[in-house]
């Protein structure tokens, strides 16, 4: 994932967009610190559907008994 500065990122916006669409989002940077990224909505929604590793563990249908390992 490429690194743009925020100036250059707002100076090519569409190019930056369309990069994403195309599966290669961007960090952008303010001021040499990360502080947002660009992706495409596809990517978002994907990454929205994901839940972790904590909330499967803490909603998984399992008894305790179900949940050691033999």
């Amino acid at each position: 994932m490429r690194e743009i500065p925020l100036k250059e990122a707002k100076a090519t916006l569409s190019r930056v967009l369309d990069e994403a669409i195309a599966g290669r989002p961007s960090i952008i940077t303010r001021r040499g610190r990360r502080e947002g990224v660009i992706l495409s909505y596809s990517e978002f929604e994907r990454l929205s559907r994901t839940h972790s590793f904590g909330w499967l563990s803490a909603n998984a249908p399992l008894d305790a008994d179900e949940a050691r390992p033999d």
